[in-house]
């Protein structure tokens, strides 16, 4: 980990973790030279994409921010004759958490203004009204893109990719499909590689992890349980790995790191209760007993950043596509262990997030679809945290199995 990564995850702004002017590493400023050489090449054809992948914390999104800022800027320079002068652009996010935070950064810099920024329907039914395309679209979280009609988003076109690509002469889409969490929006590689089959085409997957200061055991032993496999545990390090008898001692330390640290926050698997009624709902493990993270669209910042959530517990919308300091994370009553099979084992009967699977028409293998995004937002939910990462499991077996593991580690 490098030492200007480690300036970027340790303050607590999150705007400045993703502002354009951060330092990018070696690996991420050969991809955002390769992307502004991709504009130039491309200016002129009717569509080209560039994709970028990686893991969760492999800062895409920096990328993305910091590219769409130099855009911006020769766009609306003064200055004539650079090629991207007077272009229109947009940067695109289905995810309502993450506009806030492009909303806010967009005030601390001159040449990005809160209007380049759209979710995805709104700019499709916008240019569509106008009759105009746009230059460059860039899209982060490009995996939360509907994939099917949503009539509550007021999309009815069939694929929220594919009438961006219509609209704009070139797409710059983020994709990860290990971060995908809805029926509605389902993708894999092959979904993927449909859409895009007969455009130029361009790729670029960055390796290197920037959020988690962890050794790579502690990331191979998070792969493993997202793939149903419940592993030694890494050796003790300076990322601080471990799991709790007792959710509401893990509670305890979650509020003691969050006073000396700040954006340390309990989570956990949707496996409670939630309803968008204004009422609050709570989840209770034994001793612990707090309430779900309130809806509040309306608020300025992102619940990772207010202080008041740490009175709170967070889902994988809350906190998807953000860094929190130290993780606490409840694995719910749907997060089982197979004693006999010695394997995780899901049980979607026992998810609560009725919206994630809603819509499962023309969805080849829907059960296995269902398991693959609770794999999905245990995922999500593992690589938020920066200095530590904390498990309690609501299954009996599965806690004692993570206790015992423990137990026997170097």
């Amino acid at each position: 980990m490098s030492d200007f990564q480690n300036e970027i995850i340790e303050n607590n702004d999150a705007k400045k973790k993703l502002s354009p002017f951060q330092k990018l590493s070696s690996a991420q400023e050969q991809l955002k030279g390769n992307i502004l050489e991709f504009c130039k090449t491309h200016q002129k054809d009717e569509h080209a994409i560039f994709v970028i992948e990686g893991d969760p914390g492999t800062g895409k999104s920096v990328v993305i921010n910091s590219i769409f800022n130099d855009l911006q800027r020769l766009s609306r320079s003064k200055e004539s004759g650079d090629i991207f002068s007077g272009k229109e652009n947009y940067l695109i996010v289905n995810h309502p958490e993450m506009m806030k935070l492009y909303k806010n950064i967009s005030e601390d810099f001159p040449y990005i203004r809160k209007k380049d920024f759209e979710r995805p329907t709104t700019f499709i039914n916008k240019m569509h009204k106008l009759k105009k395309r746009a230059d460059v679209v860039l899209i982060d979280e490009a995996h939360l893109l509907l994939t099917r009609p949503d009539k509550y988003n007021r999309f009815n076109q069939n694929n929220h990719l594919e009438e961006i690509i219509k609209l704009a002469r070139i797409v710059i889409l983020v994709f990860d499909e290990n971060q995908v969490l809805k029926f509605k929006s389902y993708w894999d590689k092959n979904a993927l590689l449909k859409i895009l089959k007969g455009y130029p085409v361009k790729t670029f997957y960055l390796e290197d992890q920037f959020r988690m200061h962890a050794n790579f055991d502690v990331l191979e032993w998070i792969k493993n349980f997202c793939a149903r496999k419940v592993t030694h545990f890494p050796k003790k390090q300076d990322f601080d790995f471990r799991c709790f008898a007792d959710a509401q001692e893990m509670y305890d330390l979650i509020k003691q790191k969050n006073s000396q640290y700040g954006l340390s926050r309990i989570v956990a698997t949707y496996d409670y209760p939630y309803r968008l009624d204004g009422k609050e709902h709570f989840i209770d493990e034994g001793r612990f007993h707090l309430r779900w993270d309130l809806s509040k669209p309306d608020e300025r910042l992102p619940w990772a950043e207010r202080p008041d959530t740490i009175n709170e517990v967070g889902s994988v919308y809350t906190v998807q596509g953000f860094d929190l300091n130290y993780v606490g994370l409840i694995l719910g009553p749907s997060v089982l262990y197979d004693t006999q099979a010695d394997c995780l084992r899901l049980d979607p009967a026992r998810y609560e997030d009725g919206a994630a699977f809603a819509g499962k028409d023309g969805l080849p293998h829907p059960e296995k679809v269902k398991e693959q995004i609770m794999l999905n937002a245990i995922n999500v939910l593992m690589t938020r945290a920066v200095k530590g990462l904390y498990l309690y499991a609501h299954d009996p077996a599965l806690r004692e199995k993570l206790l015992k593991e423990q137990s026997e580690r170097n």
